[in-house]
């Protein structure tokens, strides 16, 4: 008789909650749970094809989103703010589903790696949800895309696909848009945001390097060379090039091939 809640269980129960906060407890909840022992590494329930999301924002196609401008007016500083909560908040989502998803197939290090970037995810979110009310404003005021879900949904009938594109693609995009971000925020004189996109950064280093980790270990039991299939996989399941500039340094340290990632650049 099990007396312990399944991790699948408990991810699924996660992924299903649409309201933010609770969303960020719910996934703070399970990383906590799994870390202390509380989860049995069973998977008796099935992951949604999608997780619940909040009635707002409202979801558009990425060629529909307005454009945020330029300039440094409140308008234009929410609407970066709001954009970056919307990665934050899916990526939570991202990381529950990757562990719920292929933990079975892939063991308990993939499971604790992938649930405590969760946890990582949603603390994110909560920073940055404090910084937009802070601003007179708050997650789900502007519209967002689903571009990054979408990429899911690519990539969910195989686990070195969603690594080579989610961790690897998306998350590593991040670490070349950031330091642009950094001194943008910085020039507006917000320390406080200067401060959060430096803890985000230090994070997703070490997120995108435990993807490109268990990315070579996929390749390994494939028998398969892993720049090379990294490069098919991207051509394969994600639309247009990589594009420079590339945060070299950042990608580097999260184990990343400099020669891989040139050989798709447009």
């Amino acid at each position: 008789m099990r007396t312990r809640q399944s991790v699948g269980g408990a991810i699924r129960t996660a992924l299903l909650i649409a309201e933010p906060h609770a969303k960020i407890m719910a996934a703070r909840r399970v990383a906590r749970d799994w870390r202390l022992g509380r989860l049995e590494f069973v998977f008796d329930e099935p992951m949604p094809e999608r997780p619940t999301r909040p009635a707002r924002p409202e979801l558009l196609p990425p060629n529909r989103m307005p454009k945020r401008g330029k300039g440094g007016s409140e308008r234009t500083r929410r609407a970066l703010w709001h954009s970056l909560a919307h990665i934050e908040f899916v990526a939570i989502d991202l990381a529950l589903d990757m562990a719920g998803r292929f933990g079975r197939e892939m063991g308990e290090e993939f499971m604790s790696d992938f649930l405590a970037i969760a946890g990582e995810e949603a603390m994110h979110f909560a920073l940055i949800d404090r910084h937009l009310a802070k601003m007179g404003s708050g997650y789900g005021e502007l519209p967002a895309h689903d571009g990054l879900w979408q990429a899911a949904e690519e990539t969910a009938h195989d686990v070195a696909a969603r690594l080579a594109i989610v961790p690897m693609v998306l998350e590593a995009r991040g670490l070349d848009v950031t330091p642009a971000t950094l001194a943008r925020v910085r020039a507006q004189g917000d320390e406080a945001g200067v401060r959060i996109l430096e803890r985000i950064l230090d994070d997703e280093i070490r997120h995108v390097a435990a993807g490109a980790r268990h990315f070579a270990e996929c390749a390994r039991k494939r028998d398969v060379h892993p720049e090379s299939y990294w490069i098919s996989l991207v051509r394969r399941h994600f639309r247009g090039g990589l594009k420079p500039p590339f945060n070299d340094s950042a990608r580097s340290a999260a184990g990343l091939s400099l020669t891989a990632c040139a050989a798709l650049a447009s």
